[in-house]
């Protein structure tokens, strides 16, 4: 396989074109508004290894002939001076990785092109913003600046892509996940849809259900006048959808029917990337959303009370690491909501506990025997400190990884540990009441709200312990003994 037009492969597989192209192959199956695209599959990942990094002249080719689809199928051409196409290639891996690979948007434009889109929109502002977003991706993504030619911004950007799947942060990603380094990602390359085009135009996400709390609610994000990598990346701040609900109510309809259709479709909670452009709606990925361990088990309950999964369906989309996860103490979702972060590092023993920060571990052994719980907070440790770990419910540290040694004792010792949060960060907390969330890696404002679920009383639980009694493969489940080792 070299390039697959997307919506007219019925039987391509995720291990195939990659998770990307297949949701998108799906929606278009399913009749949804999605911006054409094809893609280059996983396997052409794997020769280009092969040949040492190199682009074999049919794939180029394969290129070619796939950008003459997108040009046939929306009357723009591909570097023109009118009515112009532009491009984003992305990065999907059969697994999903979010964020761990490379995309480059609004790839084919150049100083005549902007001019194109200028004289077309009678909107400067817009053209250069779309010119300004491509240069400064391409450079990120690239290492490079962008030729004026746009063939050679594909080949360049096609190429990144495909070496994006040996990066470090994808290879990190994987060795804690337990995916292999075989397979590589395909790349999609999709007709650009623009919310950064007028007053009518933005981008969202949206979860089809909330993936933090066990509300059964969507949650999504708002941008007017923006692109895509706005929200995901966090550089600015969106609006909440009653923000489009309000101003684009029809567009706004339309989104959550598709999202119903689509989470039915999969079977799962879904996370939605979509673009308004002028007041079209178009879809551009949809995924499995990665969820708390509290929403998997209160959605996995609910999906299946509203029969969208069998049983088994449900015991599925709960992992067994989510479920040892729930049946710890845990913040409860309410106190979580709008809860101050004052720092963040890496987990190096999971738990939640709340306490008084202290500076020593002499005065965490002192205010510890005055029956108070403290926060042992230090820039590192060394084993002189290990009394003070032994009194404090929790330790939190500057500098230092999963290995160092206040990550080593805390685990011998089962206290909450969070490490690394940056120089500088914790010494200011001396003297504050906070929360250690040890699942996040974050340490909150104040003393928040502790829960410790109950196999026997709380509702989901009782749930998941019938499905496995009921299930003929209950006993050899995971989660089956998790809960038996509950309390």
């Amino acid at each position: 396989m070299t390039v697959l037009r997307l919506g007219q492969c019925p039987d391509a597989t995720r291990e195939l074109i990659g998770g990307k192209a297949f949701s998108i192959n799906s929606m278009l199956t399913l009749g949804l508004p999605v911006p054409p695209a094809f893609v280059l599959g996983t396997d052409e990942c794997t020769r280009y290894y092969a040949s040492d990094r190199k682009l074999a002249e049919d794939v180029l080719a394969e290129l070619r002939s796939g950008i003459a689809c997108l040009e046939s199928t929306l009357g723009r051409t591909f570097g023109a001076t009118n009515k112009p196409l532009l491009v984003s290639v992305r990065s999907g891996a059969p697994r999903s990785m979010p964020g761990m690979m490379d995309t480059v948007l609004n790839l084919g434009i150049n100083d005549s092109v902007e001019t194109a889109l200028r004289e077309e929109t009678s909107d400067a502002e817009y053209a250069a913003d779309t010119h300004r977003r491509f240069k400064e991706q391409f450079r990120k993504v690239v290492g490079s600046d962008p030729s004026p030619e746009p063939w050679d911004q594909l080949e360049a950007a096609v190429a990144a892509v495909f070496d994006s799947w040996h990066s470090p942060r994808a290879v990190a990603y994987r060795r804690h996940h337990g995916i292999s380094d075989d397979g590589g990602t395909a790349v999609t390359v999709q007709a650009m849809v623009f919310g950064n085009l007028d007053d009518h135009s933005g981008t969202g996400v949206l979860f089809t259900r909330d993936p933090v709390t066990a509300q059964s609610a969507p949650l999504g994000e708002w941008l007017p006048r923006g692109q895509g990598e706005d929200v995901v990346s966090g550089r600015c701040t969106p609006l909440t959808l009653g923000h489009l609900a309000e101003s684009m109510p029809d567009v706004h309809r339309q989104l959550m029917d598709s999202a119903s259709l689509l989470e039915r479709t999969f079977c799962d909670v879904q996370d939605i990337e979509f673009t308004v452009e002028s007041g079209h709606l178009w879809l551009l990925q949809t995924r499995s959303a990665k969820r708390s361990a509290c929403a998997a088990v209160h959605h996995a309950v609910t999906f299946e009370k509203e029969g969208i999964v069998t049983p088994e369906g449900a015991l599925s989309m709960i992992s067994p690491d989510q479920l040892s996860a729930f049946l710890r103490p845990h913040l409860s979702p309410t106190a979580r909501i709008g809860a101050t972060v004052l720092a963040r590092g890496e987990v190096a023993c999971p738990g939640v506990v709340t306490g008084i920060v202290v500076g020593t571990a002499d005065e965490a052994e002192e205010m510890a025997e005055q029956g108070i719980d403290v926060i042992l907070a230090r820039p590192t440790t060394d084993p002189d400190d290990v009394h003070g770990i032994l009194a404090a419910k929790a330790i939190i540290t500057e500098i230092g990884g999963a290995t160092s040694h206040a990550a080593v004792v805390s685990r011998e010792f089962n206290r909450a540990c969070v490490v690394g949060c940056g120089e500088g960060s914790l010494m200011d907390l001396v003297g504050r009441n906070v929360t250690v969330d040890a699942t996040s890696g974050e340490i909150l404002d104040g003393f928040l709200e502790v829960e410790i679920p109950s196999k026997d009383t709380h509702p989901d639980l009782q749930v998941v312990t019938q499905w496995l009694a009921a299930s003929e493969t209950g006993n050899d489940n995971p989660l089956n003994k998790i809960l038996a080792a509950a309390h």
